[in-house]
């Protein structure tokens, strides 16, 4: 494991609470904040994921 996969699955974790939480309070824009942070995340983990699987290849 790579850190943009451990960074993005950190990421990925952040978002969700934050979305969670903007729900909870009705807070509209906190609760995208948090989607967006969700979407951040899994892509700089599908980049660690890909750039581990090019490292196997050499």
């Amino acid at each position: 494991m790579n850190k943009d996969q451990i960074k993005g699955r950190v990421e990925e974790a952040k978002g969700k609470v934050k979305e969670i939480a903007g729900k909870a309070v009705g807070n509209a824009r906190v609760e995208a904040e948090g989607g967006i942070e969700q979407i951040a995340g899994k892509v700089q983990k599908t980049y660690g994921d890909a750039k581990n699987e090019a490292g196997k290849s050499r």
